[in-house]
């Protein structure tokens, strides 16, 4: 007798078998005892209910994954339960080959033999002719979001979601756990006029959501043709949960997203992005080592003179092994969070850039203004250039932040 790869996976235990024998394996994550059931163990655990009988495609990354870290798209294509026949990839690619700002293009998936189509960069009527060519009835979503407006695929998801409402597909999210809490959503609201794939919509850059969350709210507020939209959410997962307390294996969404430590800076200090200075691609730490040449300890002295809450900012020198300063040694800082409840990382980084520039004569924007796609105003860059401090800088966006927590507020599921 043989047996198809589909059949030896099946026979392994199938899917909601593997995951209930994972279960008691998730104490060892840290969350002393109790675990978070993401959208894609209950949809398993459901025998794919909300699937039956339509023909489903995929919108994952490598995060999309199991507790028992099998990728959904290995462990939906080995059960007969559900009629997986696509795989569309976003941003670094559906198995995370590619680097920032580059995907893997159209392939034959080798571990399933599954199409994969790229959506990287494509929208509206191109994006939706994908989907139709596919052969799908509905579009599932399940990525691991970081928790920051310019994290590229909460607007892969409103691409995605948009495209499958104009090719008549129905939409299903699967949620996942806002690694940096869904406390409050943090910094300033983005002005339409700034819209790019780093923001597309009038959201915070701390957004404070999940990404089923974000997906009623954008069906809610922003799409001009709402979707047939069903979202699964997850069990166990609080407001207060940063992500080492549900239980769940990290897998980093993107290379430079290594730990859940990055993602709790990264909403203030990836605007880094838009200066001279290195953001830490090319390290260890990206996004937790920043820096330039010439730099000296006097920017970490004078950062650490802010009492900014919950962090302290270490001198620190570092050579990145590619992009900004590729092999040269750098001076900078190194962002240290000892009381991540009280941290607010978009202060911080708001913080940072008012003393790199105070700080450092060699300070600057780049020339393209990208600072303003990432805050998604003028306001930061002209107040600092103004000499503002970061508590007037803060100030500028609160009427705005006020009124985004308000529209917020109508579609938290937790």
């Amino acid at each position: 007798m043989s047996l198809s790869r589909r059949g030896l996976l099946a026979a392994g235990g199938g899917a909601v078998g593997a995951l209930a024998a994972a279960a008691p394996t998730a104490a060892a994550h840290g969350d002393r005892g109790r675990a978070v059931r993401t959208g894609f163990e209950r949809l398993a655990a459901d025998g794919y209910a909300a699937l039956a009988g339509e023909r489903v495609g995929v919108v994952t990354n490598p995060t999309g994954i199991t507790r028992d870290v099998r990728h959904i798209v290995d462990v939906m294509h080995a059960d007969e339960r559900v009629d997986l026949i696509a795989v569309f990839g976003p941003e670094h690619g559906f198995r995370g080959t590619a680097q920032a700002g580059g995907s893997e293009g159209r392939y034959d998936d080798p571990a399933t033999g599954l199409p994969v189509y790229d959506t990287y960069l494509k929208s509206g009527r191109p994006l939706a002719d994908v989907f139709t060519a596919s052969g799908v009835d509905t579009v599932v979503f399940d990525i691991q979001d970081a928790g920051a407006r310019f994290y590229t695929y909460i607007w892969t998801l409103f691409d995605c979601m948009e495209a499958a409402a104009l090719a008549g597909k129905r939409f299903v999210v699967l949620d996942r756990p806002n690694p940096v809490t869904g406390r409050a959503a943090l910094g300033p609201v983005l002005d339409k006029r700034f819209a790019t794939f780093v923001g597309r919509e009038p959201i915070a850059q701390a957004h404070g959501m999940t990404v089923a969350e974000l997906a009623l709210l954008f069906n809610g507020e922003f799409l001009t043709q709402p979707v047939d939209l069903s979202v699964v959410t997850m069990k166990g997962w609080r407001r207060t949960d940063f992500f080492d307390e549900t239980g769940l294996p990290w897998v980093p969404p993107s290379p430079n997203m290594p730990t859940p430590e990055t993602a709790v800076v990264y909403s203030g200090t990836c605007l880094f992005e838009g200066t001279n200075l290195s953001e830490g691609r090319g390290t260890t730490r990206p996004f937790e080592l920043l820096g330039a040449e010439g730099v000296d300890r006097h920017w970490a002295e004078a950062a650490n003179a802010l009492e900014l809450p919950g962090v302290r900012f270490r001198e620190a020198y570092f050579a990145p092994t590619f992009s900004k300063f590729q092999g040269r040694t750098v001076g900078g800082v190194q962002v240290h969070v000892h009381d991540r409840a009280s941290f607010d990382p978009v202060r911080a980084g708001i913080g940072l850039l008012v003393t790199a520039k105070a700080s450092w004569s060699g300070f600057a924007w780049r020339p393209d203004n990208w600072i303003d796609k990432l805050t998604g105003t003028t306001s930061v860059r002209t107040l600092i250039d103004a000499g503002a401090d970061t508590d007037e800088v803060v100030g500028a966006w609160a009427a705005d932040l006020a009124a985004f927590r308000a529209v917020r507020r109508r579609y938290l599921r937790y």
